[in-house]
């Protein structure tokens, strides 16, 4: 029965993943701890093998339509190695409880980071649409020092894969919503092109975040392979309703199912 469980709620996340580019792996933790009985040290380690296969299958299936950085990805994860290993150190060493309540704060986060976007990306698309090239409009990119415009943008990939970084190591989560706002903000990315690429980084930052729990941690591989072949349909499927459907919409209505999962978590852990 468990197995069931977890392939149906392993494609809602797979679903979230592929449209959004992250947020889906925010709700892997609690399904797996409430849902599926593991401990919250259990849950974030099966996250990571879930969220980190399923991301780079879906990063493939992106790179297709020319949406992932495959460069920038890897060095924005290599930004993070250190802090993963910190939040994987810190994992292992405080009480269940602290993590899920760590969990449902980064879900607040998280929500209140999309409905940001969603807000912010109308304004940005109009703007655009009213310049025709933004380096004749704005004289300072002009005047202004080259180099320190890309020393300004290279520190906020830098501090933004840090924490991306230590949230993996230390919730399992893949940080999409550090990630794709970081992208777009500071490198100008398109929104697909952000999804994409911070679909890679999820991937790569998982996978040092497991490298760091081997040998130390228990997988149930009878609840984390139906789990994650479901997820990866469902990020396919995501990838396809992301298409058709308007993203600010998508985007809301996931924004306020993790303001509902995070009541709920902090219900339950205290």
């Amino acid at each position: 029965m468990s197995w069931l469980i977890a392939a149906g709620l392993g494609v809602l996340i797979g679903v979230a993943l592929g449209a959004l580019g992250g947020g889906g792996s925010i709700l892997t933790v609690p399904v797996l701890v409430y849902l599926l009985g593991q401990s919250p040290q259990e849950a974030t380690s099966a996250s990571l093998v879930i969220v980190g296969v399923t991301s780079i299958i879906s990063a493939v299936h992106h790179t297709r339509s020319g949406n992932v950085r495959w460069r920038l990805g890897a060095a924005f994860a290599a930004a993070g190695i250190a802090a993963s290993f910190a939040g994987t150190a810190l994992n292992a060493s405080v009480d269940g409880a602290v993590i899920l309540i760590a969990f449902a704060a980064v879900m607040v986060i998280s929500s209140a980071s999309m409905l940001w976007r969603t807000r912010t990306h109308r304004s940005a698309g109009r703007n655009a649409d009213q310049s025709d090239s933004s380096e004749v409009v704005d004289p300072a990119k002009k005047t202004g020092s080259p180099s320190s415009s890309l020393r300004a943008r290279a520190l906020k990939v830098i501090v933004a894969g840090l924490v991306v970084g230590f949230l993996t190591g230390f919730l399992g989560v893949g940080g999409g919503f550090v990630i794709v706002p970081a992208l777009v903000a500071a490198l100008g990315f398109a929104m697909p092109t952000a999804v994409g690429t911070s679909l890679l980084i999820i991937a790569l930052n998982s996978s040092v975040s497991l490298v760091a729990r081997a040998g130390s941690n228990h997988f149930d591989w009878g609840i984390i392979i139906p789990f994650t072949l479901a997820a990866i349909l469902g990020s396919f499927m995501g990838k396809a309703v992301a298409d058709r459907l308007p993203a600010r919409l998508l985007t809301r209505i996931f924004a306020l199912l993790l303001l509902v999962v995070a009541a709920y978590v902090v219900i339950e852990a205290i």
